[in-house]
Order: structure tokens, then sequence, then C-alpha cells
């Protein structure tokens, strides 16, 4: 059974997500705020969003070990779980947790040997979810068997979050809308896609605003619950 995901994001109210860009400047800590009331198992990112938090330049080119292609867990028990898409092995971490939370790597079966030798090294657990593409629904289904996460929230960037949305496996979306505008192009997205995938709508029949809540500063937290019809094949390129 796949864990209740709900998407958390803040944005301009424009839809945009980089900060720094904003006017004017500052939301505070809103957003940790909500995900620490939102409480989830454990929280997912993108390959992306995961980049920011690696302090490492790169793991060994080469190794003579052979490592089966099957889930390595370092850590079970933890209250959550930091888990990032890296469905090509690109990230080198240089640490095993983000802010106490143990780093979780969902990857494909092409990633090398070296790069799993990496991992384990440094104590990242890592699981298999497709061979050559990420199969989403798989990734909810590891999440839940070995780490028995029942409640993910999943917060960026914008093309993971575009990609759970389009398969259908979103269940409830946060958005902490900020008095702020960016009011420019090149700025990520809330929801994005690739230009190959600019086509594909997500399966969306309702939204239903759950709650809005005034924040301080002028800020909104807005809660929907999405309710979705026949899914998109649940499958991902990139992170």
């Amino acid at each position: 059974m796949k864990p209740e995901v709900i998407c958390l994001m803040a944005s301009s109210v424009d839809g945009r997500t980089l900060p720094s860009r904003w006017r004017p400047k500052g939301s505070g800590d809103l957003f940790e705020q909500v995900h620490d009331q939102l409480g989830g198992d454990a929280w997912l990112i993108g390959r992306v969003t995961g980049q920011e938090f690696a302090k490492g330049s790169a793991y060994p080119a080469e190794t003579t070990e052979r490592i089966p292609r099957t889930h390595w867990i370092a850590r079970r028990g933890a209250k959550a779980y930091g888990i990032v898409l890296d469905p090509h092995g690109k990230i080198c971490w240089g640490r095993a947790d983000i802010g106490g939370d143990p780093i979780v790597v969902v990857l494909t079966e092409a990633v090398s040997d070296a790069h799993l030798a990496g991992l384990r090294g440094e104590g990242v657990s890592y699981v298999f979810a497709g061979q050559s593409k990420l199969d989403l629904s798989r990734v909810l289904e590891i999440v839940a068997l070995e780490l028995g996460v029942k409640r993910l929230l999943l917060e960026g960037g914008g093309g993971a979050n575009g990609a759970f949305l389009r398969a259908g496996l979103v269940d409830e979306f946060n958005l902490v809308l900020c008095p702020a505008v960016d009011g420019a192009k090149g700025a990520p997205s809330v929801f994005d896609s690739t230009e190959a995938e600019s086509g594909e709508r997500a399966p969306i029949t309702a939204m239903t605003l759950e709650s809005s809540t005034a924040l301080e500063g002028g800020a909104l937290w807005l809660r929907y619950k999405i309710t979705n019809g026949s899914p998109l094949p649940a499958q991902a390129s990139h992170g």
C-alpha cells in the first residue's frame, strides 16, 4: 500500500520558488514551520534540489567490487527519512543525513558499482526503482515496505513534483503562499516538466480546499485535497 503523498511548497504569488529572486525579500522559516506541523515519516526531493544539500565532490571513478542491485539500508527505525531521487547517481553526498534525517537515495539499476561503493562508504542508504527510468509507483511501494513510511512529504523541486502529479500519485497539496513577487522568466516553479512532457496533463478531477490559515507577515497556508482520475504511466527519467 502506498504512503499518503502530501506535496508541500512555498512560493511567491506568481508561483515561483526561488526566494532570492522575490521582492520584497524574506519569507522567514514558514516552510519549516508547516513541514513540522504536517509531521511526515519521510520527505522526498528530486536530484536538483538534493544537489543543494550535498557536501562531497566526487566518488572514485572505479572499484573492484561487484555490488548486487538490491536495496541497502544503513539505518532503520529513524523518526524520519530524507529521500532523494537520483536515478543516474550524480550526487556525491559527503554526509549521511540532512538535519538528522538519514538520506535514502532512489536509483536505477544502471548506476555504476563505483557510485554504490561511494554511497556505502558514507553510510548513505539506497534503493532501486527501475532499470533505466524510475517507476514512481514503485518508489512509493519500496519506501513503505523498506522504511515503514506511511506519510510522505513531497517537497520539490518542480520537476519531481510535476512527475508525481502527472502520475496521479499526489493526495494533498499544501502551499505556503508568500506576499512576494518574482515577476521574471527563468525561476523554478511549484510544478514543472521537461519539454518532452509539456503536453502531458495531470489526471486531477477535483481539488477541495480543506483549510486556509493566515501566517505571519501576510502569508497564507492553503491546504487542498486532490482527487485523481485514471493515472498516467508513473515513470520519470529525472529528479
